[in-house]
Protein backbone atom coordinates (compact mmCIF):
# COMPACT_ATOMS: atom_id res chain seq x y z
CA UNK A 1 0.00 0.00 0.00
CA UNK A 2 1.30 3.80 -0.77
CA UNK A 3 0.53 6.17 0.93
CA UNK A 4 0.82 10.39 0.53
CA UNK A 5 0.04 13.42 2.08
CA UNK A 6 -0.29 17.14 1.21
CA UNK A 7 -1.50 20.25 2.89
CA UNK A 8 -2.78 23.11 1.71
CA UNK A 9 -2.82 26.22 4.26
CA UNK A 10 -5.76 28.43 3.63
CA UNK A 11 -8.65 30.19 5.75
CA UNK A 12 -11.00 28.39 3.31
CA UNK A 13 -10.15 24.50 4.11
CA UNK A 14 -14.03 23.85 4.75
CA UNK A 15 -14.95 25.27 1.88
CA UNK A 16 -12.94 23.47 -0.59
CA UNK A 17 -13.73 20.47 1.38
CA UNK A 18 -17.10 20.30 0.60
CA UNK A 19 -16.69 21.77 -2.41
CA UNK A 20 -14.54 19.03 -3.30
CA UNK A 21 -16.43 16.13 -1.99
CA UNK A 22 -19.94 17.71 -3.41
CA UNK A 23 -18.35 17.50 -6.62
CA UNK A 24 -16.78 13.82 -6.27
CA UNK A 25 -20.08 12.63 -5.05
CA UNK A 26 -21.57 12.90 -8.86
CA UNK A 27 -19.40 10.01 -9.48
CA UNK A 28 -17.65 8.27 -6.49
CA UNK A 29 -18.82 7.14 -3.26
CA UNK A 30 -17.86 9.93 -0.93
CA UNK A 31 -19.59 10.99 3.29
CA UNK A 32 -18.53 13.84 4.60
CA UNK A 33 -18.71 17.11 7.02
CA UNK A 34 -17.95 20.48 7.49
CA UNK A 35 -14.45 18.90 8.64
CA UNK A 36 -14.15 15.58 7.16
CA UNK A 37 -14.54 13.72 3.91
CA UNK A 38 -13.87 10.03 2.64
CA UNK A 39 -13.37 9.51 -1.03
CA UNK A 40 -13.46 6.33 -3.20
CA UNK A 41 -11.54 6.93 -6.03
CA UNK A 42 -11.67 4.34 -8.58
CA UNK A 43 -7.80 3.52 -7.96
CA UNK A 44 -7.45 4.60 -4.03
CA UNK A 45 -8.72 6.31 -1.26
CA UNK A 46 -8.60 9.91 0.12
CA UNK A 47 -9.02 11.20 3.36
CA UNK A 48 -9.63 15.41 3.57
CA UNK A 49 -9.81 16.85 6.39
CA UNK A 50 -10.23 21.10 7.22
CA UNK A 51 -9.83 23.34 10.14
CA UNK A 52 -9.57 27.22 10.19
CA UNK A 53 -6.20 27.02 9.18
CA UNK A 54 -5.65 24.55 6.32
CA UNK A 55 -6.68 21.38 4.34
CA UNK A 56 -4.63 18.32 5.09
CA UNK A 57 -5.39 15.50 1.99
CA UNK A 58 -4.07 11.99 3.08
CA UNK A 59 -3.87 9.57 0.01
CA UNK A 60 -3.48 5.57 -0.44
CA UNK A 61 -3.74 3.14 -3.23
CA UNK A 62 -2.43 -0.27 -4.26
CA UNK A 63 0.63 1.07 -6.34
CA UNK A 64 1.99 4.28 -7.19
CA UNK A 65 0.00 4.51 -10.55
CA UNK A 66 -2.86 4.39 -8.65
CA UNK A 67 -1.16 7.40 -5.79
CA UNK A 68 -0.56 9.17 -8.77
CA UNK A 69 -4.01 9.31 -10.74
CA UNK A 70 -5.88 9.65 -6.69
CA UNK A 71 -3.62 12.37 -6.83
CA UNK A 72 -3.87 14.17 -9.47
CA UNK A 73 -7.21 13.77 -9.36
CA UNK A 74 -7.94 15.82 -6.03
CA UNK A 75 -5.05 18.09 -6.88
CA UNK A 76 -6.78 19.26 -10.49
CA UNK A 77 -10.03 20.09 -8.71
CA UNK A 78 -8.90 21.77 -5.51
CA UNK A 79 -6.46 24.00 -7.95
CA UNK A 80 -9.55 24.91 -10.14
CA UNK A 81 -11.57 25.43 -7.03
CA UNK A 82 -9.17 27.52 -5.28
CA UNK A 83 -8.19 30.15 -8.31
CA UNK A 84 -8.43 33.14 -6.44
CA UNK A 85 -5.34 31.66 -3.88
CA UNK A 86 -3.22 31.42 -7.25
CA UNK A 87 -2.12 28.20 -6.20
CA UNK A 88 0.13 26.06 -8.63
CA UNK A 89 0.99 22.35 -7.58
CA UNK A 90 0.64 20.94 -3.92
CA UNK A 91 3.67 19.42 -2.16
CA UNK A 92 2.94 15.89 -1.92
CA UNK A 93 5.14 13.54 0.42
CA UNK A 94 5.34 10.22 0.03
CA UNK A 95 5.41 7.63 2.59
CA UNK A 96 4.46 3.90 3.08
CA UNK A 97 1.29 2.98 4.77
CA UNK A 98 1.68 0.63 7.87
Amino acid sequence: MQESVAYLETASGRKYLVQLCKHFAHKIAVTYTESRGDCRFPRGEAILEADESGLSMAVSAADEEGLAQTQAIIESHLLRFAFREKLEALDWRQAKAA
